[in-house]
């Protein structure tokens, strides 16, 4: 990634954050080179478009789309492309926060409330904790020994 791209990925992030949802390309320059370097990033894996509309899904952790990861840190919701991801919105912000989610087998509710910044799993009993937590039991998600 070049510094330009570099920069342009740190823009957006730091508009998305700011505003809680997914910048247009004329809020951060010149559209069609905004958008020209989307793409290289989204080639990249740094972000991902829709390829339909060039607009902004994901901006990991974050999706600029709801999903069923809902996230509460830094004063707004937030919405998390995955389990794990929900996690790192709060790591990412740097912000205490709760995770709503529901389990993704039989549709129960799984809330985790005062979700520390600062916390993060140490062991693989500790991340084995967090996929049983958001009801990942199924066999494909237990860690191996």
């Amino acid at each position: 990634m070049n510094a330009e791209d570099l920069d342009l990925r740190n823009r957006t992030y730091a508009r998305f954050v700011e505003t809680g949802r997914a910048p247009t390309p004329d809020e951060l320059g010149d559209r069609d080179e905004v958008l020209a370097g989307w793409r290289r990033l989204h080639d990249e894996h740094a972000l991902v478009l829709n390829p339909a509309t060039d607009e902004l899904r994901m901006l990991n952790p974050f999706s600029a789309v709801p999903t069923a990861y809902r996230v509460e840190a830094g004063g707004r919701w937030w919405y998390g492309n995955c389990a794990w991801d929900a996690f790192g919105i709060c790591a990412a912000l740097q912000a205490d926060g709760r995770i709503e989610s529901s389990c993704p087998d039989c549709g129960e509710p799984v809330d985790i409330d005062r979700l520390s910044a600062d916390w993060r799993p140490h062991t693989r009993q500790q991340n084995q904790a967090i996929l049983d937590r958001l009801g990942l039991t199924d066999p494909f998600w237990q860690l191996p020994s």
